[in-house]
This record gives structure tokens, sequence and C-alpha cells, in this order.
């Protein structure tokens, strides 16, 4: 599978590595405004791939686009500590402006894959610059949050964070969902398998797991200044997905008619992925507090979504 990467920022250089080195892509095409950044980045990760893989990675231009199945976009301004991904948006609806548009040129079959916050805003964004079905635009949306989720779960627990299944939905971001209801880990529920190995998981421990998964990025960027290594596995997670035709369950961000009552709004729920993008979304079953906090949640995607796509160049649109 050959795969595009806008950005050889951190995100970028971190999946680009990752890409090659598990061998979900063949080729990967890394594109920077700073070409001298692209190419060693390219040159570091192609001293490597022989280690595991048979991979090619070049440093391109959006050219070098064609034939791509999917183009994941990291590009953007980047979030500063103290910063919220919302803070962000008017910088980069105007990086995009640039960005889709060329990618549409050159890949006008590929799937559009991302990953620059606020990442739900963001693929509103491209699906309305690219003029593209909106299944062949996924935000990277809760992917990595429902990581977080389960690793921070698994530890406390102590089983591995493959046999915990937890989700979060929403934003990516500030008000998003973590699911409680429906969570489980050996086919009991959460609550009944912490009983069962004497770790239970009272009001004040999933309070503190929660301020630790929704806080994350946030400690991440305060102590190194970006977050990298955990979206990159996100997005091989999904390209991978995509590339073996896998029909995988992941929490990724699309465009939905109707979520809670909120109309055209992106936001992440659990969706089956194969090689042409979204296949299905998937409601799951809430108590009726996630459900006021999902509708919160869509509330305030719906409300942000509307100013990006007020703040997009009449003359920019596909």
């Amino acid at each position: 599978m050959k795969i595009g990467i806008i950005g050889a920022g951190s995100v970028g250089s971190a999946t680009a590595f990752s890409l090659i080195m598990t061998g979900v892509a063949h080729r990967v095409v890394l594109i920077d405004m700073n070409k001298q950044k692209a190419l060693a980045e390219a040159m570091d990760i192609a001293h490597a791939a022989p280690f595991t893989s048979a991979g090619k990675i070049i440093a391109g231009d959006y050219p070098d686009l064609q034939e791509c199945e999917i183009v994941i976009v990291t590009a953007g301004a980047n979030q500063k500590p103290g910063e919220t991904r919302i803070d962000l948006l008017a910088r980069n609806v105007k990086i995009f402006e640039n960005i889709i548009p060329s990618i549409v040129k050159y890949a006008p079959n590929c799937i559009l894959l991302i990953t620059t916050n606020p990442a739900d805003i963001m693929t509103e964004v491209a699906l309305k610059l690219s003029g593209f079905v909106k299944e062949r635009v996924i935000g990277s949306g809760t992917v990595l949050d429902t990581s977080r989720f389960r690793t921070l779960l698994a530890y406390y627990l102590g089983v591995s964070a493959k046999s915990v299944h937890a989700d979060v939905l929403g934003e990516h971001g500030d008000s998003e969902v973590l699911i409680w209801s429906n969570a489980e880990a050996g086919t009991l529920t959460l609550d009944q398998f912490a009983q069962s190995v004497n770790k239970p998981l009272d009001d004040g421990k999933k309070a503190e797991i929660t301020d630790g998964v929704i806080n994350a990025a946030y400690k991440i960027i305060e102590g190194k200044g970006a977050t990298c290594y955990g979206i990159a596995g996100a997005l091989t997670q999904i390209c991978r997905a995509i590339g073996n035709n896998d029909y995988s369950i992941l929490t990724v961000s699309s465009h939905h008619q109707n979520v809670e009552g909120v109309n055209d709004v992106c936001l992440s729920l659990p969706t089956i992925i194969n090689k042409t993008g979204i296949r299905h979304v998937i409601m799951p079953n809430l108590s009726s507090e996630e459900h006021e906090k999902l509708h919160k949640s869509a509330v305030t995607m719906k409300e942000y979504s509307e100013q990006a796509l007020k703040l997009i160049s009449d003359n920019k649109l596909a």
C-alpha cells in the first residue's frame, strides 16, 4: 500500500516510521514545506527499514502522491502548552486551504485521513474542501483516546490492554465521553471484573482514570512539547484496517447526519473500516448520562464546525 503523509513534524515522522517498520505501507511519500526536514526524516527512516521490512520511503512533493491509497494529513500549527485544540482552529483552516486541493489534484481516489487538531473539525473542513464522499474522509478521532482509556484500565486491573473493551466517543478533546456503562473484560462488565480481581472501580478511581485520559495530551505536551508515538500507533492501526480490508471496528471520526439530535457533525462513534473507508457506523448502547454527554459533545463540535466552515474562502471550495 502506498501512503502519503503531509507534514514531517513529530507526528508525521513518527507515523512514517511506524508504517514502514510494521510493513503496513510498502511505500511512503513524506511531504513538508521544509523540504530539508522531510528529506532528513525520510533518509533516517529508510536506513532503519531493512531491519524489519522492504518498505521504501521518499521525501517528495504533491505530484508524488499519485496512486496513493491513503493520504494522512498531520500538518498544522502546533498546539502550545495550555492551549486547547479549539484555539488552533483559525490557523489550521488556512493551512488546509492550501493542502487539501493539492491532494485532490494528484490523488483524487485516495482516502483522506485527518489528524491535524482540532481533529473532528478539521475532518469536516477537509470533507468540504475536498468534495469527497464522506466515506473517504476519516478523522483519527478517539482511536488514541480509546487506547489511553484501555491502557489505564489495564494497568489498574493487571491485565493486557488488548483484553479490555472500552471506548471513548464524541470529540477528540475536552468534551470526549468515556463509555463506562458497556465496558467489559473477560466477558464480564468492567465493574464485575474489577471485583473479581479485587480492584474495585469506585467513583474516585473512575474520576482519576477519566482525568488521565482527557488530560493526557496536555501532560505530554507540557513535558516534551508534542505527542507523537500514540497517535502514530493509532494512524497505523487505521491504515492497517483499510489496507487489509479488515472490517475492523474503530472509534474514528466521520461526518454524521444525526448524532443525539445534532445534524451534520463530525465526531467519533464505533465504525466499521474496510478498503473503501467508512463501511458502517454503530450507535452503541449508552446510559442516560452518556447520551447526555455525547449530545453536549456533538453540540460543541457543531458550533465550532460552523465557525470553521465560514472561514473557508469561497474560491477554495471543490
